[in-house]
């Protein structure tokens, strides 16, 4: 077990921290909607940031999608999450992050959206996540493929370390 100490400016994400599992349902005027299981895993090494990998699977099978990133914080207490999605798209969101008394709300927006050649064309992103003791929700809105900023995603994982 690691027993490096958390760096203070990322003291108010510690909720995050672990590997967390669910299911989520996703939707999107461009797909038909779909189903998917997700591992998370947030951990840090003692700097100002936290390091995250998410992978998802279909319900039916295949893989479906993997991020990972960083998520850094400010002395000031602002937070900037640097992402590269596999599929060819990497992205800089700022947030806000909310205490509560069970965890923390974290949301943010992107600022920077890149694609490569020959990935989707992704515009803009929204995140709104809420830890509450060992549940973790999430939603996600995606500006692409010439479609405005619409809801794409929802789930809700648990803690399983």
């Amino acid at each position: 077990m690691d027993d490096t100490p958390l760096h203070p400016f990322v003291a108010q994400l510690a909720p995050l921290l672990g590997v967390w599992r669910g299911t989520g349902h996703g939707s999107y005027p461009t797909v038909a909607p779909f189903d998917y299981t997700e591992e998370s895993t947030f951990w840090h090494v003692g700097r100002p940031l936290l390091g995250y990998l998410q992978k998802t699977r279909r319900v039916d099978g295949p893989p479906s999608h993997t991020e990972s990133g960083y998520w850094r914080m400010s002395e000031e207490g602002g937070l900037d999450v640097i992402l590269a999605h596999a599929t060819g798209v990497t992205e800089i969101e700022v947030g806000e992050v909310t205490l509560t008394a069970n965890g923390v709300i974290v949301t943010m927006a992107s600022v920077s959206v890149v694609s490569a050649p020959a990935a989707k064309d992704v515009r803009a992103l929204e995140r709104r996540l809420e830890v509450d003791g060992d549940t973790l929700r999430y939603s996600l809105a995606m500006a692409a493929v010439g479609q405005p900023l619409t809801h794409h995603l929802a789930a809700e994982l648990h803690r399983v370390a």
